[in-house]
């Protein structure tokens, strides 16, 4: 995870080097430990579809320099009206133990048509968690930056060992 300072800086890195024609307004970016997403807004008189073919040039240079330069795949968004669609996104493996009776909650999600899957059941777990704990885990978030920043103005523990 990154700090708000860190997340700041990356957004300002983006908006610097979007053309201003992109987005309407730079809405998000959001990182995690294998991708970089960014959202903008669109013209109300542009659809998705042509937004995606006006822009796809200019986005994917921008997505070579950072993938370079942060070493995270780039996955592009947009917002028109109330809606956000992502595109070119990653869908990544994530490897968990689960005892029985957290694979049977997953077993019943994929008996009752919920999800094709123990994976999709999982997904679909965890976006219900983040939909209804938002608060809990913004809480959360904003608590790991500060433990960042404390961390960052401790004593460096490289400089005061003995040789």
């Amino acid at each position: 995870m990154i700090t708000a300072e860190q997340s700041e800086k990356l957004r300002a890195w983006f908006a610097e080097r979007l053309p201003v024609d992109v987005y309407e307004s730079l809405v998000s970016v959001t990182v995690d430990r294998e991708e970089i997403t960014v959202v903008g807004a669109v013209p109300a008189s542009e659809s998705v579809k042509e937004f995606r073919e006006r822009t796809r040039e200019q986005r994917v240079e921008v997505a070579r320099e950072a993938e370079e330069l942060y070493r995270r795949k780039v996955a592009w968004g947009v917002r028109s009206g109330g809606e956000t669609v992502l595109f070119t996104h990653l869908a990544v493996p994530v490897m968990t133990r689960l005892r029985q009776s957290e694979r049977q909650v997953l077993d019943t999600l994929v008996a009752g048509g919920v999800a094709r899957s123990r994976a999709d059941a999982l997904a679909w777990c965890v976006r219900l968690v983040g939909e209804n704990a938002d608060e809990w885990l913004r809480e959360l978030r904003e608590s790991l930056d500060k433990v960042h920043q404390v961390r960052a103005q401790g004593p460096d523990i490289q400089k005061s060992r003995p040789e």
